[in-house]
């Protein structure tokens, strides 16, 4: 009896020093920090857009974040096609991510159509009022904050530049993308600039990059002299192949965003997108420490830069007035 006592007792020791580990370790788990949650959608592509991911991570570890450690990031990309965000916000939804950043105008709508409760950074939207994202700029209201592009003079300075680098220039081709809902604010805004300047518009409709070489094609036909390329994460996704075809039908571009005269398009004209992308970090640092969406005022950008590429000009046969060189914020040779 003592020896099946004996092997009792140590039975039962043994399932207690367990039972005492696992409570250990239970304990110890519980006690450490859940890790924040924020889902990115890009409406772009995944191979186009590495910088702007980059810009991101940057951005969390300024502010003393350690991805994977610290905070996790979830991505989903629409790889340029919008009618795939509606189901990549619900994904990120389904998830239950602590905050959604929208890369654009149309992920923004995407994820305010999905969510009412999770806070949701907007980045790169061209007019979140007026697209009916936030109540106004400095008090958004809702769920939605972020940052902005919005910019009235913006498109009006683009044909001006054009006009500056061809001053004979008379018609203007616009490249839209009329799955963009903002992009009827950019085409009244540039409508308005154009009748003050006495230019004439001839807009080109393009839903993905199948439209590439026939919006080409189209404002060559229409005797255009010039084309401006709407801000869009479509043609910013393709962007090497809407710059080859300005260089094959030797037409003068001038873009919205710095990635195009770095792949060698002729100019652009707008905000530094990956300080924007930087600038989510900002945002979603904020919410994650109790700050409420509804209460931070929407940013805009208060620095636009102007860049040429003197190659590309070269490439077509353009000479860049000294005048106009001479304010650009960078030029590429």
């Amino acid at each position: 009896m003592k020896r099946a006592e004996k092997n009792m007792t140590r039975k039962i020791t043994v399932l207690t020093l367990c039972a005492m580990l696992f409570a250990l370790c239970f304990s110890a788990e519980a006690q450490q920090p859940r890790v924040p949650q924020v889902g990115y959608m890009f409406a772009r592509t995944s191979s186009d857009s590495s910088d702007l991911l980059k810009a991101v991570g940057e951005g969390f570890r300024e502010l003393g974040y350690e991805e994977g450690r610290t905070i996790a990031l979830e991505v989903r990309w629409a790889e340029g096609r919008y009618e795939r965000l509606p189901a990549l916000a619900a994904e990120l939804v389904k998830l239950r991510v602590d905050v959604l950043v929208a890369s654009a105008t149309p992920s923004a709508l995407a994820a305010k159509s999905a969510t009412g409760t999770i806070p949701v950074v907007m980045v790169a939207v061209g007019d979140p009022v007026g697209s009916g994202l936030v109540a106004s700029l400095a008090r958004p209201g809702g769920n939605l904050t972020g940052l902005s592009l919005l910019n009235p003079e913006l498109h009006g300075k683009r044909l001006e530049l054009l006009r500056d680098v061809l001053p004979r220039i008379s018609r203007v081709a616009t490249i839209t993308n009329p799955g963009n809902p903002v992009h009827a604010e950019f085409w009244k805004q540039t409508q308005a600039a154009a009748q003050a300047l006495a230019l004439r518009l001839q807009p080109i409709d393009v839903c993905g990059p199948e439209d590439f070489a026939g919006a080409f094609a189209a404002a060559a036909g229409g005797h255009a002299e010039a084309i401006i390329a709407f801000d869009d994460s479509l043609t910013l996704g393709y962007s090497t192949q809407i710059v080859a075809l300005a260089a094959k039908h030797r037409v003068p571009v001038i873009y919205g965003f710095r990635e195009f005269p770095e792949v060698g398009g002729l100019m652009s004209y707008g905000a530094n997108l990956r300080d924007l992308y930087r600038r989510t970090a900002v945002f979603v640092d904020k919410i994650l420490k109790g700050r409420k969406p509804a209460e931070l005022p929407v940013e805009q950008p208060t620095k636009f830069e102007f860049i040429i590429n003197l190659k590309a000009a070269k490439q077509i046969g353009l000479t860049i007035p000294p005048n106009v060189l001479a304010r650009a914020d960078r030029v590429i040779k």
